[in-house]
C-alpha cells in the first residue's frame, strides 16, 4: 500500500514514451513523468520515489525532494494567493495549497510561514494548515533528559525562541543560553534540558556535559551577542584592553576563546572576534 506524502520503494512495471509505472498495489499503476526517471532505470527495478496526488486526485511519482513529508512542520514561502487560498512552493513541482479556513490570518505572497502539510481525506491530496496548535500532540512528553532532539523555530519571544520538538511538542531555548544566530524557520539539534510538572520543555543548544561552555566563555558569548556578534578583541589586544571588556585577565581570555573557537561558536579575525 502506497503512502501519499512519503517516500515509497515502488517496482518498475512499464515504460512509456512520457515516463514509467510503477506498481503501487492496491493503488493500481502510478505515472513518474520521464523528467524525472533516475537515468537507467530498468523494468523491475525498485526506486525510491515521493508519492503526491495531482489535480485529478491521481497519485503520481517524483524523484523531486519536498522540504517536508506529511505530518510535518516547515517553514514555507506563499508563492500565490488566489481563490483557493494560499500555494506555498515546498520543493517539488505541484505547490501546496493552504486552504483559506486552514489560515490564522490572510497570508500573503512572498511571505514565510509555519504550516503543517497534512493529508486532505476528502481529496486525498496533501495540504497545509498554519492553525498549528491544533496538530501538536497532547501524548505526555516521554523525553529523557539531555536527550538529542530536532527542532524548527516557529517564533521568538520576550525570554526566548519557541520551538517544535519532533513535530509533536512545544519547546523553548532561553535567550541567556543561546549562543548562535537563530530566525523563525530555523532546523537545528537541540538538547532536552527540563520536562516541567505542566509538560513544557527547556531546550539547550550546547550538548551537555563535556561540551558545556563554563561561566567565562558565557560571558564572552552574551557579550558578543549584545554588540551584533563582533568584538575588537583578540590575542593581540592588549591586557587593559580585554580586562575592561571581560574583567578577566588576557591568559583566561585566549584560553576561554580557544575553547570557543574549537566549539565552532566564534572565528578568529585580525581585527577581533566574531559569533559564527
Amino acid at each position: 500500500m502506497i503512502e501519499i506524502g512519503k517516500y515509497n520503494k515502488l517496482r518498475v512495471v512499464k515504460e512509456v514514451d512520457f515516463g514509467i509505472y510503477l506498481d503501487g498495489g492496491d493503488a493500481g499503476e502510478i505515472l513518474m513523468p520521464k523528467k524525472y526517471v533516475p537515468e537507467n532505470t530498468q523494468i523491475d527495478d525498485i526506486i525510491e520515489v515521493f508519492i503526491y496526488s495531482d489535480t485529478e486526485d491521481r497519485p503520481i511519482a517524483t524523484s523531486e525532494t519536498p522540504l517536508a513529508l506529511v505530518n510535518e512542520f516547515a517553514y514555507l514561502k506563499v508563492k500565490e494567493v488566489n481563490k483557493f487560498g494560499a500555494f506555498l512552493e515546498w520543493g517539488i513541482l505541484k505547490e501546496l495549497l493552504v486552504p483559506f479556513r486552514e489560515q490564522k490570518a490572510d497570508m500573503i505572497e512572498g511571505y514565510s510561514y509555519i504550516v503543517y502539510i497534512y493529508l486532505d481525506e476528502q481529496t486525498n491530496r496533501l495540504a497545509a494548515s498554519a492553525k498549528i496548535n491544533k496538530y501538536m500532540s497532547d501524548e505526555t512528553p516521554d523525553y529523557e533528559i539531555n536527550s538529542e532532539v530536532n527542532i524548527l523555530i516557529q517564533a521568538q519571544t520576550e525570554i526566548g525562541f519557541k520551538a517544535i520538538i519532533e513535530n509533536k511538542h512545544w519547546g523553548l531555548l532561553y535567550h541567556n543560553e543561546v549562543f548562535i544566530n537563530i530566525e523563525k524557520g530555523d532546523k537545528l539539534t537541540a538538547y532536552v534540558k527540563q520536562i516541567r510538572d505542566d509538560g513544557k520543555i527547556d531546550l539547550i543548544i550546547q550538548k551537555p556535559g563535556y561540551d558545556q561552555i563554563d561561566g567565562i566563555s558565557q560571558k564572552i558569548l552574551e557579550t558578543l551577542k549584545n554588540n551584533k556578534g563582533f568584538i575588537a578583541a583578540n590575542d593581540n589586544s592588549s591586557p587593559d584592553v580585554i580586562n575592561a571588556l571581560f574583567g578577566i585577565s588576557k591568559k583566561t581570555f585566549k584560553k576561554a576563546v580557544g575553547s570557543l573557537y574549537k566549539k565552532r561558536l566564534i572565528t578568529i579575525e585580525n581585527e577581533g572576534i566574531r559569533l559564527v
